[in-house]
């Protein structure tokens, strides 16, 4: 994990703001780190940015003690599970990570509202497709199983066509980060979500 120590340490120096509001905080990996006005879209809650680029569930986990519970938010938004299963991490590996990072999240903040957003199917990574839809579906499993203040927002299905293939508008030019186009589906079915959880 120690590749991580210098975007952890500047997120751990953000100042921790207090604007009245319900706080979100989303934390993650670069889906999250690269959404550059994403602090400034929802003008209704206090939300913070708490992801760190190239980041896995298993580094989430690792660092949140560090990161997240300094800002004490109402709600978490949790994007991570494709690099893990891009470095070759299992399914169920991924599957592990979510629970332990969950425990965490449950000890420290207690019973708040966590939503976790489907690893998406990106054009350079679909032939993980297999592993990314069963970490999915084992994750969904367990949220379904255990729905108190637990969410799972399916945004896998979303970036899809009715065929089944990727929406390749969806990406930029690399086929693995968000364009515009799909940062903007992102705020759409975040933003509804959000509804629900407070």
């Amino acid at each position: 994990m120690y590749w991580y120590q210098k975007d952890v340490e500047t997120i751990e120096a953000k100042p921790v703001k207090d604007t009245g509001e319900q706080k979100v905080v989303f934390y993650g990996s670069s889906s999250f780190t690269l959404w550059s006005n994403l602090e400034e879209l929802f003008p209704n809650y206090n939300v913070v940015n708490l992801a760190f680029g190239g980041s896995t569930l298993a580094a989430c986990a690792w660092f949140f003690k560090r990161i997240v519970p300094q800002h004490q938010p109402q709600a978490i938004f949790l994007y991570a599970g494709d690099n893990d299963i891009s470095d070759g991490r299992t399914p169920e590996e991924v599957v592990l990570f979510f629970l332990q990072l969950l425990a965490e999240i449950r000890q420290l903040l207690g019973n708040i509202p966590v939503c976790y957003i489907a690893i998406k199917l990106s054009p350079t990574r679909k032939h993980l497709k297999g592993s990314i839809e069963f970490a999915n579906n084992c994750i969904k499993s367990y949220v379904n199983d255990n729905p108190d203040n637990l969410h799972f927002l399916d945004l896998y299905t979303s970036m899809l066509d009715a065929k089944g293939k990727i929406k390749k508008d969806l990406y930029q030019p690399d086929g693995l980060h968000l364009s515009v186009k799909g940062y903007a589906l992102w705020y759409k079915e975040i933003e509804k979500k959000l509804l629900t959880m407070l």
